[in-house]
C-alpha cells in the first residue's frame, strides 16, 4: 500500500535497467514510484492514478516516443499541471530542445545522468509540487470560508429582513390597536351619552318638582330610569366584549340578525330622549328581513343616526321613521326625520373622504363629526355605502346599506 502522503513519481523508459537506476538514485521514503516501459503503459497508469508530482520521461522509445507521449498526456486537463523532465541520450540540440519544450517539458537530463543532478532537479520539482498543493488547499479553504461567509451574510440578511417585516407588522398592529382604542372610546361616548341624558332628565324632573308630580308620573319616570339603567348595563357589557374581540384582533363579528328586532333594541335606548321632545318612533321594517352584520356596530350606527335625528328635530312633535329596502345582496336602511334638514354643502362635507373631526353639523348647531366618522367606518367594514337625502326645513333621510342574509 502506498501512503496518501507519498510523493508519486512516474518513471517512463523502454529499458528496465534505466528504470531501476532512476529508482535507486532517487530512493527516498517520501517517494512512491510508478514505472512504465512504453508511452502507452504510461498513459494507462495516468488514467487510473492521479496526483503525480513529476514524470521522468525517456525521449527515445519505440512506437511512441517521449514527445508524442507528452503531447497526449497534456491533452487531459487534470494532467496539465504535472511537470515532465525528458531523459535523453542525445546532446541538447536546439531543435530537439525546442520540440521538447513545445511538447510540455520543463527540463532535460542527459544520459548517463549524474545522481546528484537527478536528485537535485527532482527535489526542486517535488518541493514545487508540495507548495502548489499547499497553495491549492489554502485556496480551497479560502473558498470554503468565503462560501460560509456568503451563506452567513445571506442568513443575516434574511434575519434582518424577517425582523424588519416583524417590526413593521408589529407597528401596524400597534397602530390598529390604537385606532381600535380610539374607536372604542368614541363608541362609549356616543352610545352612552343619550341614555345617560335620559337618566339625568328623568332624575332631574323627579328631584326638582317632586311636590307637583303625581304617582302616575313618578311611576313613569321610575320606569324610564329602571329600563334605561338596565339597557346601559347591557350595553356596557357588550362594549367590554367588543373591546376584548378587538384585542384578539377580530375586527368585527358578523352574524345573522333579525333587522326589526335590532332596530327596536336600538330605539328603546333612545326612547326617553325622544319622549322629552314629543317625538315618536315608527319602525316600518318588514318582519322577514335579516342581515349579516356585527350587532354592536349596527346598534352604534343606528343610535348615532337616530340621536342626530332627535337632536335636529324641533320640540313639539314629529316622527322618526325607519324603513328598509332590499337591493340585490344588500339592504338599504333609511332613518327619516322631519327636522331642520341640511344644505348641500353640509351633505358634501359629511360624505367627503376627508371629513374633519370638527365641522358644522347643521346651519344652526356645531357637531363634532366623530360620530359620523364611526358610522362611515362601521358601514364600510360591512361592505356597505352611505347616502343622504335632505332639504332645509323639510327633514333628512339618512341611508346606509348592510349585507342581506337568507
Amino acid at each position: 500500500m502506498i501512503p496518501d502522503s507519498a510523493i508519486k513519481i512516474l518513471l517512463v523508459d523502454d529499458n528496465e535497467d534505466n528504470l531501476m537506476s532512476m529508482e535507486v538514485v532517487l530512493e527516498s521514503g517520501q517517494y512512491a514510484f510508478y514505472k512504465a516501459t512504453s508511452g502507452r503503459e504510461a498513459l494507462r497508469i495516468l488514467l487510473h492514478e492521479e496526483e503525480f508530482s513529476l514524470i521522468l520521461l525517456d525521449v527515445k522509445m519505440p512506437i511512441m516516443d517521449g514527445y508524442e507521449t507528452a503531447e497526449l498526456i497534456y491533452q487531459r486537463d487534470k494532467l496539465k499541471h504535472v511537470p515532465i523532465i525528458f531523459i535523453t541520450a542525445h546532446d541538447y540540440e536546439e531543435e530537439a530542445m525546442f520540440k521538447g519544450y513545445q511538447a510540455g517539458a520543463v527540463d532535460f537530463i542527459r544520459k548517463p545522468f549524474k545522481p546528484e543532478i537527478l536528485r537535485s532537479k527532482v527535489s526542486v520539482f517535488v518541493e514545487l509540487h508540495k507548495k502548489n498543493k499547499q497553495l491549492r488547499r489554502q485556496e480551497e479553504r479560502l473558498q470554503e470560508i468565503n462560501n460560509d461567509l456568503i451563506l452567513l451574510n445571506q442568513d443575516l440578511e434574511q434575519r434582518v429582513l424577517e425582523r424588519t417585516i416583524e417590526l413593521e407588522n408589529l407597528n401596524k398592529e400597534l397602530k390598529a390597536l390604537n385606532l381600535s382604542k380610539d374607536k372604542f372610546l368614541s363608541v362609549i361616548s356616543h352610545d352612552l351619552r343619550n341614555p345617560l341624558t335620559s337618566l339625568l332628565l328623568s332624575s332631574k324632573n323627579l328631584n326638582g318638582n317632586i311636590e307637583n308630580i303625581g304617582p302616575k308620573e313618578i311611576k313613569m319616570y321610575a320606569g324610564i330610569i329602571h329600563r334605561t339603567s338596565n339597557k346601559i348595563l347591557d350595553q356596557l357589557n357588550e362594549l367590554v366584549d367588543w373591546a376584548k374581540k378587538q384585542r384578539e384582533k377580530t375586527k368585527f363579528s358578523p352574524e345573522k340578525l333579525h333587522l326589526v328586532k335590532g332596530i327596536n333594541e336600538s330605539l328603546e335606548l333612545l326612547k326617553a330622549g325622544a319622549i322629552q321632545k314629543s317625538i315618536r318612533f315608527d319602525n316600518s321594517i318588514p318582519e322577514d328581513i335579516y342581515i349579516y352584520a356585527d350587532s354592536l356596530m349596527l346598534r352604534s350606527i343606528l343610535q348615532n343616526v337616530v340621536t342626530n335625528a332627535i337632536k335636529f328635530t324641533p320640540r313639539g312633535g314629529g316622527v322618526i321613521k325607519v324603513t328598509a329596502n332590499p337591493l340585490d345582496a344588500m339592504v338599504e336602511i333609511c332613518v327619516q326625520d322631519n327636522g331642520v334638514g341640511m344644505s348641500a354643502e353640509t351633505r358634501r362635507k359629511l360624505l367627503s373622504d376627508a371629513i374633519s373631526p370638527s365641522f358644522l353639523g347643521t346651519e344652526q348647531e356645531q357637531g363634532s363629526g366623530l360620530g359620523f366618522i364611526l358610522i362611515k367606518d362601521f358601514v364600510l367594514q360591512h361592505g356597505g355605502a352611505i347616502a343622504i337625502d335632505s332639504e332645509l326645513g323639510k327633514g333628512t333621510c339618512f341611508k346606509f346599506t348592510m349585507p342581506i342574509s337568507n
